[in-house]
């Protein structure tokens, strides 16, 4: 996830309240600018060579182009561009990051190509339009972080007609599977309201002071940490019971905000296990460079961050725990009501809803159970 430039997501056709931007950049952006978070996107194998093989292999794209890199980060991409021909590369980077960016391009002979600018690419101007914009915005299950809203502005500001994103297209998806997440998460959570019950008791008994009065709204806070809160994971295949569904697909070249700003779908997820114990949803996604249409890739790549036997991506996947889990068999399927809309609070997080039902392959149809998670 590379950093991003803050802006399209404060403001939209459908009237989302304005983000500040400081108080953005102080939450969020602060993190990119340090090596050491970029060294562990940088170590992401999976990543890396998906984007590689996506520029190298797709050089007529780039050579003799010019290139926008939004929220360059480190540079990488910037330079695999300029490598692959492109005759100038504008990489675009919020923080201080710019900097070894720079530096970077210095050291790898490629300073006369890629111009790093510091700044917002809803604020940076460019001299000239663009061929291609590429970017490694995802973020968890996609679109946490919201940091495809960058990329949307910076398409409608400088990209050409004929122009190309990469990637150029994203899916969405959610399966179910057995874990024990959700047991560890429950006895930590009552470990928790067990130390906040001594707490209570030492500071009646030392202090004359009652604080039962917040234990109401203590269980509420761990409730939501442990219990309601997603869980990065990185997932094996065999943890997967069932088959996995796509709830969004998007086209980079013409998403708009709004098409990002909520989820939902209705999906059924058959169970192919003769006997199992469905703990949770699993949520991922892949992207793919394709190209468009009139100006197509010469050999698509994807990058796809489902469970892996070899450990998979740093993104993982995000847990959503079901509370209760439910026995299921081959033949079952779940139908499951999914929304997942931007937090109030912080449009960056995700607030989401789960409505899941079991249909046995019997026919009998067990009640609807509707959770709420948080993504953060």
């Amino acid at each position: 996830m590379a950093s991003l430039p803050n802006g399209a997501a404060a403001t939209g056709s459908s009237g989302a309240p304005a983000v500040d931007k400081e108080v953005d950049f102080a939450n969020y952006f602060c993190t990119y600018a340090y090596l050491y978070h970029q060294k562990e996107m940088l170590c992401d194998r999976v990543r890396m060579d998906a984007y590689h093989s996506a520029v190298f292999r797709n050089a007529p794209h780039f050579r003799g182009k010019v290139v926008l890199d939004v929220g360059t980060g480190s540079g990488i991409l910037a330079i695999w561009s300029a490598q692959a021909g492109a005759r100038k590369v504008y990489a675009v980077e919020a923080t201080d990051m710019a900097e070894h960016a720079r530096e970077l391009a210095r050291a790898n002979g490629v300073a006369d190509i890629v111009e790093v600018i510091q700044g917002t690419v809803e604020d940076v101007v460019l001299p000239e339009k663009v061929d291609v914009i590429i970017s490694e915005w995802m973020g968890y299950f996609l679109l946490r972080e919201s940091m495809f809203d960058s990329v949307i502005c910076a398409r409608d500001r400088w990209l050409k007609p004929d122009g190309v994103m990469y990637p150029s297209h994203a899916r969405m998806w959610l399966a179910p599977i057995r874990t024990g997440l959700g047991d560890k998460k429950m006895e930590d959570f009552d470990i928790a309201m067990d130390d906040w019950n001594l707490f209570v008791e030492d500071t009646q008994a030392y202090y004359g002071v009652n604080m039962n009065a917040l234990t109401k709204a203590y269980r509420s806070e761990n409730e939501k940490y442990y219990l309601k809160s997603s869980i990065w994971n990185n997932l094996h295949p065999n943890q997967v019971i069932g088959q996995a569904a796509v709830i969004k697909e998007i086209d980079c070249l013409t998403a708009t905000v709004d098409d990002i700003r909520e989820v939902r779908a209705q999906v059924m997820l058959p169970i192919s296990l003769d006997e199992a114990r469905l703990a949770a949803l699993a949520g991922w996604f892949d992207v793919h460079f394709r190209g468009s249409k009139q100006n197509p890739a010469v050999e698509e790549v994807e990058l796809n961050t489902a469970p892996n036997e070899r450990g998979g991506t740093h993104w993982g996947q995000q847990v959503f725990l079901l509370k209760p889990p439910l026995k299921v068999t081959r033949g079952d399927s779940v139908k499951v009501s999914f929304s997942m809309v931007r937090s109030k609070e912080n449009h960056r997080l995700m607030d989401m809803e789960f409505t899941y039902e079991l249909h046995e392959f019997s026919g009998k149809q067990h009640p609807a159970i509707t959770t709420k998670m948080y993504l953060e």
